[in-house]
């Protein structure tokens, strides 16, 4: 997903261009993956403080290279066809980031289905360009975003048509992005810019572990999304899928006629709806199961009624309190 992540800018970002910020766990798969990258342009998280500020420290890095900069934030774990209509929606963000510099600009997705695992956002008032905006890309003012909701609130939404998936993609200019930090969350920004100022010296991973640690997590939309008093969304043209979850399996690589998703050897016997992984000729049997996830790895397994994939960040932090953060 990565790579692919990155090939999504050919033609649009050099390669000397790209960054990339990841758990320190994973910074030598991904130096892997993406051979090209730069130390200085591949940031090890020593521990997760969700996004703003990950994208905080990104801005804050890139602003002392380049104090003009645009940045193009794009999780990995995306599914996105067509690539043409993916760049096509960006050079319009950088289109509307020309006509005011002060705006932060996000992707909307237009909802096919009452889904419970996404954000929302909800559209204001429609804007325009005269003469330099595509048809096919509708742009507004957000009204306001609203965080994953339940069945039912899925369900107004669907039918409400005035809501989009939130993409948690982003174009804005470095300089703004870091001043909105500056102004919401200036404890975060200033731990950050203590970050920044380290690099290339040798206490910088001591500063780095030290002051992110200390940051209080908050998501860029709590931290500035919603606050901010410029941000639009386009509707973006493109097909999406955030593959970060289980359920996503089933989207991207379909069903049998019982509704099962499977990767890996199965028996099912009066299955239905369900979805089983397992690996390295492992057989999984189950019997009289519906909509439950069943996912096996060498040393864990996994069953939940695939309707609960959400209450996963509970057993992750069960995990945690018990010391067996091997298994995360």
């Amino acid at each position: 997903m990565l790579q692919a992540t990155a090939e999504r800018l050919n033609g649009l970002v050099t390669q000397d261009n790209v960054m990339v910020v990841t758990n320190q766990a994973l910074v030598t798969q991904v130096s892997q993956q993406l051979p090209y990258l730069s130390p200085q342009s591949l940031l090890g998280e020593p521990c997760k403080r969700d996004t703003a500020a990950c994208i905080g420290l990104a801005a804050a890095t890139i602003l002392k290279r380049d104090p003009d900069a645009t940045l193009i934030v794009m999780p990995a774990d995306h599914q996105i066809e067509t690539v043409a209509s993916f760049q096509q929606t960006i050079r319009h963000a950088l289109r509307l980031i020309e006509d005011r510099s002060e705006r932060l600009v996000t992707f909307g997705i237009r909802p096919t289905y009452a889904a419970e695992s996404f954000g929302y956002i909800e559209r204001g008032e429609h804007i325009t360009l005269s003469g330099i905006q595509p048809k096919e890309l509708n742009t507004f003012q957000v009204c306001r975003f609203r965080e994953k909701p339940d069945a039912d609130l899925a369900r107004e939404f669907l039918a409400d048509g005035n809501f989009l998936w939130n993409a948690g993609i982003f174009v804005w200019k470095a300089s703004t992005i870091d001043a909105a930090l500056a102004r919401f969350e200036p404890e975060m920004h200033e731990r950050l810019n203590r970050i920044v100022e380290a690099a290339n010296t040798p206490k910088f991973d001591t500063i780095f572990k030290q002051e992110f640690s200390k940051i209080q997590g908050r998501s860029i939309d709590y931290a500035v999304m919603e606050r901010h008093e410029d941000v639009v969304v386009i509707e973006a043209p493109f097909n999406w899928d955030d593959v970060g979850s289980w359920q996503a399996v089933a989207r991207t690589q379909g069903h049998d006629s019982d509704g099962n998703t499977v990767v890996g050897k199965h028996l099912g016997i009066n299955t239905a709806g369900c979805i089983v992984h397992t690996d390295n000729d492992h057989l999984i049997v189950t019997l009289g199961l519906k909509d439950c996830l069943v996912i096996r790895t060498p040393d864990a397994t996994f069953v939940a009624n695939k309707h609960d994939e959400e209450a996963i960040r509970d057993v992750v932090e069960q995990l945690r309190q018990r010391g067996w953060t091997d298994y995360l």
